[in-house]
């Protein structure tokens, strides 16, 4: 399945759905839903996020992503499914889903798209709240936990 980014709303229980209707040989669905933080880390009520991406840099990088994910790990099929615009608190930023033969593979493949996503995928983000607009880069931390799957940190074979 390729990649999304649409300005559409996800509506993640339709969106799994689809998505294992497609599975034949999977024992391990994992699936992630992302929501904008109502708070952000400063205590401060988020109005909306906005996001942008790059037509083709964006798409581009997410399907990178999920052939790195097959190639790290047996999976029968990946989705990713990204919103951009303005996306009020409360609502659903991301969708990533994984399915293998077994539970670990696509717990790891999943952990993986996201940690791409908070990091390396070309995307602007803007936080919006009642104090004004931000623009927001990855964390520390974002970047500390895609340094697992770099060459530095584990590099998992194909189970």
């Amino acid at each position: 399945m390729d990649p999304v980014i649409s300005n559409d709303v996800i509506m993640p229980g339709e969106v799994l759905h689809a998505f294992q209707q497609r599975l034949v040989n999977s024992g391990g669905v994992v699936s992630f839903t992302g929501q904008v933080r109502p708070v952000n880390s400063s205590g401060i009520p988020v109005k909306h996020l906005h996001l942008q991406a790059h037509p083709t840099l964006t798409l581009g990088g997410l399907v990178r992503a999920v052939t790195e994910a097959n190639a790290r790990w047996p999976l029968e099929a990946a989705a990713i499914h990204h919103r951009i615009g303005d996306i009020a608190s409360g609502d659903t930023i991301v969708f990533v889903a994984a399915a293998s033969a077994h539970r670990r593979a696509a717990f790891e493949a999943a952990d993986y798209l996201m940690d791409y996503l908070k990091t390396r995928a070309v995307f602007w983000k803007k936080e919006v709240t009642e104090c004004g607009a931000e623009w927001i880069e990855p964390r520390q931390t974002d970047h500390a936990d895609f340094s697992r799957w770099t060459l530095e940190g584990p590099r998992h074979a194909r189970h």
